[in-house]
């Protein structure tokens, strides 16, 4: 490693930019198509809810915006896991705004306003938009794209915004072309934005340096990786920079721990590291993994394509660049007594195997999806396709190894960052399957998380403005719908008025419970309320009781289930 670097920043005084808004009547344009397809607008059937049961959250960041809405990846454990829903399949209509560029990662504001950092051929843009609408409320221009780096693909290139977070005060904050870190606050009144902060980092970086992302730790300290492999903090009171050199070139992003540490992917090894007591950061251990030491078609470097991925048993799982590929998951403690390996499972077939996405953590459970074959548009364009496949890997009850449970050799996603929502039990990604007649479809499309089976996929559209190339999917926590970068623009996946979520009632009167169970303004009959051990069936109205003897002092949870609608859940607190 090289000598640690240290600089100060001027933190600048809030800076009102020019911003443009749209205006409130003004309609997007759709993604125009690219011709017709030959397969059908919708396949499959409406999914009846399946709720993943057993499966501990991540700790919400105190730093960050909720879970499931602060980051490409959900949350500062990298799960890409949502509690909510998305569609379920039931009539789903699809919309589009054609803003000509691509939005990466999608966060969500407390006002559910989404946010996006969008980059085009000039370079990023910061977008806000209405989630029902996708009308455009406000942006403001980041720094231009740079030259590209020698080697590098341009349709592969992360740096410079593509990882951004939301904070716990709704400000983006996000990496720079010009090796800066912005934090952009929203405006009072109209919407809009205004940069708050600025780090300038050019005074500890190279000109090579690319910010890959940047993430605070659960004190605040904002963390960096460049794609050359340096690692560095920002102090965020006094703008003091730590930096030092790994000397391994890292590609994607890295996840965050509740104990202060961060897990960082190199095209060589992984690694645990923590700040020191100035801020410098130092590695706790390091763990290389297999590699063939060439870039698969698929991946944006000879190395993981993975950012790590944390589970609430202790472990921290990647995929490897082997042949075929392995997922590999690790003890993530600071010491372990025995190996830290936990397993390698390959999945895929020799050859034919690469990912350039972070696995989904759901328990014990890991989903990994195949990007074999995709390079960027070209490679999917006139008919092309990439290699078909998607896995689940399951750590064993004991923690002492893992087993694959099913894998999917004939849906083909090219490069999105798939979600799985933990209510549904539906694994929501982005595919483009054969068409007879040399068309490029691409489809939303569910498949079952106990089964891998599609359950429906519908038609987003067809031609290369609905190639999503590698952004993620977003799930709307009130309605359900999906929202997903393309290169046209921004998308959406709808399902006819909405994704039915059951509404709670319980009131407690001395022993008697009881509770009101609707969807929609309208009473569920024969909806089952579970607590404390107990249930009980709504009947018409909607209405329950129970008799119960709750000790005081205590919270009970009360959850309301029943086929075809959204689990309702609420906590009951038996006051002394």
């Amino acid at each position: 490693m090289t000598a640690v670097r240290q600089c100060s920043v001027i933190l600048t005084a809030t800076i009102l930019v020019a911003l443009t808004a749209a205006p409130a009547a003004a309609a997007p344009k759709p993604i125009a198509p690219g011709g017709p397809t030959s397969l059908p607008a919708f396949s499959g059937a409406p999914a009846l809810p399946g709720r993943v049961p057993g499966v501990r959250q991540p700790p919400r960041h105190p730093f960050m915006a909720p879970n499931g809405r602060s980051n490409l990846h959900n949350d500062a454990f990298q799960t890409d896991a949502y509690t909510w829903s998305g569609p379920l399949g039931r009539s789903p209509r699809t919309l589009s705004n054609a803003i000509g560029r691509t939005c990466g990662g999608i966060a969500m504001d407390r006002r559910k306003r989404l946010v996006a950092v969008c980059v085009g051929l000039s370079g990023p843009r910061l977008y806000m938009f209405d989630r029902r609408t996708l009308n455009v409320l406000a942006e403001l221009d980041l720094p231009g794209r740079l030259p590209a780096a020698p080697g590098t693909n341009i349709f592969q290139d992360f740096t410079g915004g593509g990882y951004f977070y939301l904070d716990d005060k709704d400000r983006v904050v996000t990496a720079t072309t010009t090796r800066h870190v912005y934090v952009i606050a929203q405006t009072a009144g109209r919407p809009g934005f205004a940069i708050q902060r600025d780090y300038d980092l050019s005074g500890v970086l190279g000109p090579e340096d690319r910010i890959a992302s940047a993430l605070p730790d659960f004190s605040g300290q904002i963390w960096f990786v460049t794609r050359p492999g340096r690692v560095g903090t920002i102090d965020p009171g006094t703008g003091a920079i730590k930096v030092i050199a790994l000397g391994e070139g890292i590609q994607n992003s890295f996840a965050v721990g509740e104990r202060g540490e961060v897990y960082v992917i190199t095209d060589r090894a992984l690694y645990r590291m923590q700040a020191g007591p100035d801020g410098t950061p130092r590695t706790v251990w390091r763990e290389q993994y297999r590699n063939i030491g060439t870039q698969k078609p698929g991946q944006a470097d000879a190395g993981s394509g993975t950012t790590p991925t944390l589970t609430q048993d202790g472990n921290v799982a990647i995929t490897d660049n082997a042949d075929p590929m392995n997922v590999v998951v690790y003890r993530r403690a600071a010491s372990v007594s025995g190996p830290r390996l936990v397993c390698e499972e390959p999945v895929f077939q020799a050859g034919a195997g690469a990912t350039e996405n972070s696995l989904i953590a759901a328990g014990r459970a890991l989903l990994v999806e195949n990007n074999h074959g995709y390079t960027g548009p070209d490679a999917v364009s006139g008919g092309k396709l990439s290699t078909p496949g998607f896995a689940r890997v399951d750590v064993d009850r004991d923690g002492q190894g893992c087993r694959t449970v099913w894998t999917n050799r004939s849906e083909r996603a090219p490069s999105v960052v798939p979600k799985l929502s933990l209510e549904s039990g539906l694994v929501y990604t982005y595919t483009k399957p054969a068409d007879p007649t040399g068309a490029d479809p691409w489809f939303w499309t569910a498949l079952d998380f106990r089964t891998g089976r599609r359950v429906f996929r519908r038609l987003a559209g067809t031609g290369g403005g609905f190639n999503n190339n590698y952004p993620a999917i977003i799930l709307d926590p009130d309605d359900g719908t999906a929202y997903l970068g393309t290169l046209g623009g921004i998308t959406a996946l709808r399902d006819s008025g909405g994704t039915q979520r059951l509404r709670l009632r319980v009131r407690r009167d001395g022993r008697q419970v009881r509770f009101i169970v609707s969807a929609a303004g309208r009473p569920i009959s024969g909806a089952t309320v579970r607590i404390a051990g107990r249930s009980v069936r709504t009947r018409p109205g909607g209405r329950a009781i129970l008799r119960l003897s709750l000790p005081a002092g205590a919270g009970y949870r009360v959850v309301a289930r029943k086929p075809g609608y959204l689990t309702a859940a609420v906590t009951l607190t038996v006051r002394r």
